[in-house]
C-alpha cells in the first residue's frame, strides 16, 4: 500500500470541493526574529510592543505578510506540491490581527477549474481560509496555481473560471479594533509622510536592492513549511533551477517600500497580483510603488493607501512592453492597501 503523498494533480480536483489542510501552526517571536532577519523589514508597529500600545493595540501584532505565508504554506502539499507556477491572487484580506501564541490553520476550498490548450496541466483556483484558535477567521483570499496533469490523456473538466473583483473596496477593509493613529509618532516610525502627503498616481522609486541568495530562499521557504518541488528540487524543472518562491519575492519588495512608504504600517486587503517572471538565485530585487487611490478610515487617524508594488530584477519603472506583456525584468505585479495615518 502507498503510504507516501505525492500531491494533487490537476484531475484531482473538482468545482466545490474543500480541503482542510494539515499541520495547525502556533505562532512565536521566533518567526518574527527570523522573518527580520531574512528581509529588511522594520515597520515600527510590527517591531515594537510599546509603539503599538500607543496606537491602541494590546501588543506588537506579528507582520502581516508572516500569517499570509503561514496560511499559504499550510496549502502547498494539498493546492500546489506539483504545481507549474502560482499564478496570482485576488480579493485577500487581512481580518484580525494575530500575536504571538496564537494558532494557525486553513482550509481551501475550490471555486474554479480551466485545462491548458496544451493538455499537460490546468489553472485551479481556490479560495482559503485562515483562521485562529478561536476559529476566528484571520485572513481569506484566493488564488490561482497552474498544476500539471497526471495523466494527458485525461479528459477535460468543464471551464469554470470564477468572477473576481478587481479592488477590495475601502468601506470593506478591516480596521483591527482599537487601532488609532491620532497619537502616532512619526520620529519613531522613520519618515514624516502622512495620507495627505501622497497623490494618486504617484510614482516612489524605492531606491534599495537585495539579491537573491539560494540558501535564504530555501531557508524562508522552509520556515513557511512550503513543500512546493519547484523550490527545493533542481530536476523538477527542464531548465534545472529552483524556482524562488513568490511570496518569498512579495516580503523582499515589501521590506524595501520601507523607503518611501515606512508609515504604511498595515497591509489590509491584496486586490490582485500576479508572479509575472520567475524568480532565480543570483538575481537583484528592487522595488518601486505607485499610488492607486486613498481613502479615510472611521478609526481615529486612520487612514488607507492602495498601492500598486513592482518587483523588479531591473531598473525604472517600466511595467509592459510595447507588446503591452510583462516586461522581462518584472516579477511582480501587486495591487494592495495598506493603513497609515492620516
Amino acid at each position: 500500500m502507498m503510504k507516501t503523498n505525492s500531491g494533487r494533480f490537476f484531475e484531482d480536483y473538482t468545482v466545490g470541493q474543500v480541503i482542510r489542510h494539515a499541520v495547525p501552526r502556533t505562532l512565536s517571536g521566533g518567526e518574527r526574529a527570523l522573518y527580520h532577519a531574512l528581509y529588511p523589514a522594520r515597520g515600527a508597529l510590527y517591531s515594537s510592543d510599546a509603539f503599538a500600545r500607543d496606537c491602541g493595540l494590546p501588543q506588537s501584532p506579528l507582520d502581516d505578510l508572516i500569517v499570509f505565508h503561514t496560511v499559504f504554506g499550510k496549502t502547498v502539499p494539498d493546492i500546489s506540491l506539483n504545481a507549474v507556477a502560482n499564478l496570482g491572487y485576488a480579493e485577500g484580506r487581512f481580518l484580525a490581527p494575530v500575536y504571538p501564541g496564537d494558532t494557525l490553520s486553513s482550509v481551501s476550498e475550490v471555486i474554479g477549474l480551466k485545462e491548458n490548450s496544451n493538455g499537460t496541466s490546468g489553472v485551479v483556483y481556490v479560495r482559503t481560509t485562515g483562521r485562529n484558535q478561536h476559529d476566528e477567521p484571520v485572513l481569506s483570499y484566493v488564488r490561482w496555481v497552474m498544476v500539471r496533469k497526471r495523466d494527458p490523456e485525461a479528459p477535460a473538466p468543464v471551464a469554470v473560471v470564477p468572477e473576481l473583483a478587481k479592488a477590495v473596496a475601502a468601506a470593506d477593509l478591516v480596521v483591527p479594533p482599537g487601532l488609532r493613529f491620532d497619537r502616532y509618532d512619526t520620529d519613531l516610525a522613520g519618515e514624516t509622510y502622512r495620507l495627505g502627503d501622497y497623490a494618486v498616481g504617484e510614482v516612489i522609486e524605492h531606491v534599495d536592492g537585495v539579491t537573491v541568495e539560494e540558501a535564504e530562499h530555501m531557508l524562508a521557504t522552509r520556515l513557511w513549511q512550503n513543500t512546493a518541488k519547484v523550490h527545493f528540487d533542481a530536476t523538477f524543472r527542464p531548465d534545472g533551477r529552483r524556482l524562488i518562491y513568490g511570496g518569498h519575492v512579495i516580503s523582499l519588495a515589501r521590506a524595501l517600500s520601507f523607503n518611501g512608504l515606512a508609515n504604511a504600517q498595515m497591509m489590509v486587503a491584496i486586490n490582485g497580483g500576479a508572479h509575472a517572471n520567475p524568480c532565480f538565485s543570483g538575481m537583484t530585487v528592487r522595488a518601486w510603488s505607485q499610488v492607486l487611490d486613498k481613502a479615510e478610515t472611521a478609526a481615529p487617524g486612520v487612514g488607507a493607501l492602495r498601492l500598486r508594488l513592482v518587483a523588479t530584477s531591473g531598473n525604472g519603472t517600466d511595467l509592459r512592453g510595447e507588446d503591452g506583456k510583462y516586461r522581462p525584468e518584472v516579477l511582480l505585479d501587486l495591487d494592495y492597501w495598506a493603513l497609515i495615518p492620516v
